[in-house]
């Protein structure tokens, strides 16, 4: 039971926990211990809060999970955890991570709230409303990123909030296209929501928000604010990295049939994974390097 309720919790997937880090990176705070420490307690809320989520989507989805070639394996539609017990640990999660978040300061707190209540009515309503669908899973990234910089008391800006939506509309697009294409004709017998999508639908709203998150990006980092907030220009040597992860993640989209776990890409594609990691040294070496803090 314990391990079924480990796998139900998804652990693979709190690395999009990752994203409340944004805030104590582009605040300059890394170097700030107590800060540092908030922001870790902060991802370890968010990741009780999701494993909450998790839980409730597969109590919710285990009928159609058995009728899918790999979510029938999860835990509950397969029978290896019973509903109740899965309840059960639901809520404590959620209790645990909703109290936690109040203590480090109420706003926090309150995003906390907000993103677990989208959770659910998106488990509950709008995951069978198109397009609405994508939009409140992006949407839930937004709010990760403003609750990882309210919990050390930093703004962030606004560039990266609309950076942060446009890349998890790509992600999430791009899995419905997994969806459709691993499913093929019983995609809506899994998910009737996946009816009212079509690859060639997908293609151009993918194409629509890839070339949006590069301009934006593009556009955060030589825009006036940013350049006089980090005494540095150099921000823009990050951009070849967001596009040749962009391109990488397209190409395992569409030629390698992948998109379906953007955890699974970002742990086992080694290129992808080094090109995140080249990303992060030089966002680093700029905002942290001789001249930039003043």
């Amino acid at each position: 039971m314990i391990f079924a309720l480990l796998e139900s919790i998804r652990p693979r997937q709190w690395s999009k926990n990752f994203i409340l880090f944004a805030g104590v990176i582009f605040a300059q705070r890394l170097k700030d211990k107590e800060a540092l420490a908030t922001a870790f307690i902060a991802f370890a809320l968010f990741c009780f809060l999701s494993g909450a989520v998790y839980l409730i989507n597969d109590l919710l989805d285990a009928k159609s999970d058995r009728q899918h070639p790999l979510k029938r394996n999860r835990p509950i539609a397969s029978g290896r955890l019973k509903p109740s017990i899965a309840v059960i640990f639901a809520v404590l999660l959620a209790l645990i991570a909703l109290t936690g978040a109040f203590f480090i300061n109420p706003l926090f707190g309150a995003l906390a709230v907000a993103y677990f209540c989208l959770s659910v009515i998106y488990d509950f309503a709008f995951k069978h409303i198109v397009i609405l669908d994508v939009m409140s899973v992006a949407i839930g990234f937004v709010i990760r990123a403003a609750a990882g910089a309210e919990a050390i008391n930093v703004l962030i800006s606004p560039w990266l909030l609309l950076c942060t939506l446009l890349l998890a509309l790509f992600l999430a697009l791009t899995k419905r296209r997994h969806e459709i294409i691993l499913l093929e004709n019983s995609a809506a017998n899994h998910r009737p929501i996946l009816a009212e999508y079509s690859p060639y639908l997908l293609d151009q709203m993918i194409s629509i928000v890839t070339a949006s998150t590069l301009v934006c990006y593009s556009l955060y980092t030589f825009w006036p604010e940013t350049i006089t907030k980090f005494h540095t220009h150099n921000l823009g040597f990050t951009i070849p990295c967001v596009l040749f992860g962009i391109f990488r993640y397209l190409y395992l989209v569409h030629q390698k049939n992948k998109g379906g776990s953007p955890e699974k890409i970002l742990s086992g594609d080694i290129p992808f994974a080094i090109n995140i990691l080249v990303w992060l040294i030089i966002v680093v070496a700029v905002l942290y390097g001789p001249g930039s803090l003043r």
